[in-house]
């Protein structure tokens, strides 16, 4: 069951004047409407809430046991709609991991504009960050935009991140300066954190068919810390990184930039189109200026990417 806020408003309005047609005054509403948001609320709740009588209306007993709950319940929802509506509240922004480059695009962001604040909230990517957006629980989010999206979601490209190759120094191309797409299709990338079904699988599952490459997926995925340290113990597998992932130092690992295609990781920005928070514009001049052009004569998109 759900509770419909404008009838608990309705109540609280009848419990105070215990009076009808004085509440619908209040509320703006003729005294007939109030009665039938009164009516569905009690319908909702099984129960009866109040009591008519010549002289006014009284709560029944389940009336006054529902008030403090109703005035904290309505008290909730006004602070809700107020930290949406505060203009100097944090900007919001999603993103599918701290280590990875949408973060370090907020970083910079935040650097040209220190009087912003933001808070920075992780998830499961575009199939948790739209539907944060759309309920209003953050203000921005950063995925791969793959197929169609809710007609209330805005979108720009954001970043299209170079990959590197990430390996152990035993692994035989770990001495290159750089390495050749066809090159890779002799070993086997490991990538356990790939979820099937997400965006970021999907374009895995795009590179690998294009370039006949090997991606295994098994095994649970227990962080980046402990996949490096299996990787340095291998010398038949490797893994992609973005240029601008946040890999932390380790002794047994080399990142090595990808050519001959360079394939891109293509990272949009996402935001609700009647979000009016005063530092989205910022965020979207800032983002589009330092974004690079797609290069087909040197880097690789999938086919259908929206943003070749």
């Amino acid at each position: 069951m759900e509770l419909d806020l404008g009838a608990v408003r309705a109540f609280l309005a009848v419990a105070d004047d215990r009076h009808f047609g004085a509440a619908a005054d209040r509320l703006g509403l003729t005294q007939q409407a109030t009665s039938k948001r009164i009516a569905k609320l009690e319908a909702s709740l099984g129960t009866t809430l109040f009591r008519r009588s010549p002289t006014g209306t009284d709560l029944t007993d389940d009336g006054a046991a529902f008030l403090a709950d109703a005035r904290a319940l309505i008290a909730l929802a006004d602070q809700a709609v107020r930290s949406v509506r505060r203009p100097d509240r944090p900007l919001r922004v999603d993103v599918l991991g701290t280590r990875l480059s949408p973060t370090e695009l907020i970083r910079a962001f935040h650097e040209a504009h220190p009087g912003v604040e933001i808070d920075i909230v992780t998830s499961r990517g575009l199939r948790t960050g739209q539907p944060a957006l759309l309920s209003g629980s953050v203000d921005v989010a950063f995925a791969r935009v793959a197929g169609p999206l809710d007609p209330a979601i805005a979108h720009q490209p954001a970043y299209l991140e170079p990959h590197h190759m990430l390996a152990g120094r035993e692994h035989p191309l770990a001495g290159r300066r750089r390495v050749r797409m066809a090159e890779l299709a002799e070993w086997v990338a490991w990538m356990p954190g790939n979820e099937p079904g997400s965006e970021w699988a999907d374009y895995y599952a795009d590179l690998r068919r294009e370039f006949g490459l090997t991606i295994h997926t098994a095994g649970p995925h227990f962080g980046l810390d402990h996949l490096l340290d299996e990787l340095a113990a291998s010398r038949d597998r490797f893994t992609f990184g973005g240029e601008r992932m946040r890999v932390p130092w380790h002794p047994g690992i080399v990142q090595v930039p990808i050519v001959d295609p360079t394939p891109l990781y293509p990272w949009s920005m996402l935001w609700h189109r009647r979000n009016r928070h005063p530092a989205l514009p910022l965020l979207a001049g800032h983002i589009t200026a330092g974004l690079h052009r797609f290069d087909p004569a040197s880097q690789w998109l999938p086919p259908a990417e929206p943003v070749r």
